[in-house]
């Protein structure tokens, strides 16, 4: 099911056209990137199961009441486990989530010293988690990335809200930066030219999925635009949660596609420092932003109505384009 989840990016993950090594290696990163936001979020579709395979106390379930006008017997009374609920987390959701995070990080210690240690260290004990140890041992890949992923979401918990859009980069640093890092070590050509153009090509993907998702973030009790940006457009946390954008709430998601339009273009150049299906493959990922700025504008800015979704069709063309020219 988490895997499931790669379908719904604005990017493709793992593309038909690569190698089935490089594949399986970037289904194993995104399982295990997912993983760590579905935790991180409240997303998991098993919170509890997952608690007990990483042998994370969970808190004792929480029984919903049920309605006056039909008592129901004990049997029918529903148990809600951690993370099964709506809106902003409550302290005993929070301190559930970072115990669930320090236990991937555990899990991720045994990755590494699976990898350097086979067939006597301990295994991973979550399946997306062993699916990294052959991956680790192949590229000889460092824990730092994956430790930041798991960093981002810790940082998730304690903050909601990001004074100015230089805070928000630094976020981006851990929460997207990473991901980008693990592919170009997998296909063996990070050099710090290219890392630094990799770095400015996820974090702008970043800031377009937080353009995507204001009100389902909000929803959640966090803001990623930066609050420096809601006061010079005269925003407010209300209109954010109307069910449609006020032109002032256009305005400053205008505002945002340009900065993460610039973002894109500057680091838009890695796909010219590559050849082959690497290639293709970079220009399928920043073509995924262009096409999801794009239908944010055919939007009208509106990000709050609905969720832009990129056109498919649209991104296609565009990841052509892009392979083309180099950037």
């Amino acid at each position: 099911m988490t895997l499931d989840k790669a379908n719904a990016e604005n990017f493709p993950v793992a593309p038909f056209f690569l190698p089935a090594a490089w594949r399986d290696d970037l289904m194993a990163v995104y399982g295990f990137a997912r993983l760590v936001d579905d935790a991180g979020d409240g997303d998991l579709a098993d919170p509890a199961g997952t608690a007990r395979l990483l042998g994370v106390a969970a808190r004792p379930p929480v029984v919903v009441p049920p309605p006056a006008a039909a008592p129901a017997t004990p049997a029918e009374a529903a148990p809600i486990t951690p993370s099964a609920q709506s809106g902003p987390p409550g302290p005993a959701e929070v301190a559930f989530r970072f115990a669930l995070l320090d236990g991937l990080e555990q899990d991720l210690d045994r990755v590494f010293e699976a990898a350097l240690h086979p067939g006597t260290a301990e295994t991973p004990r979550h399946p997306l988690m062993r699916a990294l140890v052959p991956l680790v041992d192949r590229h000889g890949l460092t824990p730092e990335p994956f430790r930041r992923l798991i960093e981002a979401n810790r940082v998730d918990q304690t903050t909601a809200r990001y004074a100015t859009y230089q805070d928000l980069l630094g976020y981006c640093t851990l929460s997207a930066d990473p991901v980008g890092r693990l592919v170009l070590a997998i296909a063996g050509v990070s050099t710090p030219e290219r890392i630094e153009l990799s770095d400015a090509v996820c974090s702008a993907l970043q800031v377009v999925e937080h353009l995507q998702d204001v009100a389902e973030d909000l929803a959640h009790g966090r803001i990623y635009l930066p609050a420096e940006d809601l006061a010079r457009f005269g925003v407010t946390e209300a209109d954010l949660a109307a069910p449609s954008a006020s032109l002032a709430v256009r305005e400053l998601v205008a505002f945002e596609v340009g900065r993460a339009r610039t973002l894109l273009d500057r680091g838009a150049p890695l796909v010219g420092t590559v050849r082959g299906r690497l290639r293709l493959l970079l220009a399928g990922f920043t073509a995924g932003g262009y096409a999801a700025l794009a239908a944010i504008e055919d939007a009208g800015y509106d990000v709050l109505a609905q969720q832009a979704k990129p056109d498919k069709r649209r991104l296609a063309a565009k990841a052509a384009a892009i392979f083309a020219k180099g950037r």
